[in-house]
C-alpha cells in the first residue's frame, strides 16, 4: 500500500496560483469565497529575491486536527492521507484551532469543517492531483514516500527536501525544497 506525499520546489514556484485554481475547479470551490486549500505565502528578501511557497493542508501522520476531532470526522486513509468524513463532521472546528499549519477551513453553507484531500479518489482510479498535473513550472511531485524508487523519494534524497516546522513533532508528508 502506498504512503502518499508531496514534494514542492520553492525555487521553481512563480506564484501563478496555478494549483489553487486547479484546486477549486477538482473540488468545486467558489472563486469567490474567502477559502481556499492551497495557498500561497510570498516571502521577500533584502535583496531582489521573492520564494513563493504553496502551503495545504500537510497530511500530518501525527496529525492534532484528528486527534481532537470529537466524532472521528478526521481520520486517516490506508494510503496515509488525512481525510475528513461530511456524513460525521458536525463542524465544531476543534480541528482549525488545532492544525498548526491553519490549513482547515470553515465551510458554513455546508456546516463542515474541510480541506486537502490529495484528489484521494482521482488517485485511487490511477490519476494525479490537478494541482501537480496544472503547475507550469512542475513545482510539485507526487508519489509513494515508502517507495525509494520513486520520484518523490529520489527527489527529497537528492535536494534535502524538508516539511515545514518539522519541530511540531507532526511528521508532515509535504516536503519542501526551498532556496
Amino acid at each position: 500500500m502506498p504512503r502518499y506525499g508531496m514534494a514542492i520546489d520553492t525555487t521553481k514556484c512563480i506564484g501563478c496560483h496555478s494549483c489553487r485554481i486547479a484546486c477549486q475547479n477538482q473540488n468545486g470551490l467558489d472563486y469567490k469565497e474567502t477559502y481556499n486549500w492551497i495557498n500561497t505565502r510570498e516571502r521577500a528578501y533584502p535583496s531582489f529575491h521573492k520564494e513563493y511557497i504553496p502551503l495545504q493542508c500537510n497530511h500530518c501522520e501525527n496529525a492534532p486536527c484528528q486527534s481532537v476531532c470529537p466524532t472521528g470526522a478526521t481520520f486517516t486513509s490506508k494510503e496515509g492521507v488525512v481525510l475528513v468524513n461530511p456524513e460525521t463532521c458536525v463542524g465544531c472546528g476543534d480541528c482549525v484551532e488545532a492544525c498548526p499549519y491553519k490549513m482547515r477551513v470553515v465551510r458554513e453553507e455546508l456546516g463542515i469543517v474541510d480541506k486537502c484531500g490529495f484528489c484521494i479518489e482521482l488517485v485511487r482510479d490511477g490519476g494525479t492531483p490537478p494541482c501537480v498535473t496544472t503547475c507550469p513550472t512542475q513545482v510539485r511531485i507526487f508519489g509513494d514516500l515508502d517507495d525509494p524508487e520513486s520520484v518523490i523519494s529520489k527527489f527529497i534524497a537528492k535536494t534535502g527536501a524538508q516539511p515545514l516546522q518539522p519541530e511540531l513533532g507532526t511528521n508532515p508528508k509535504i516536503f519542501y525544497k526551498r532556496s
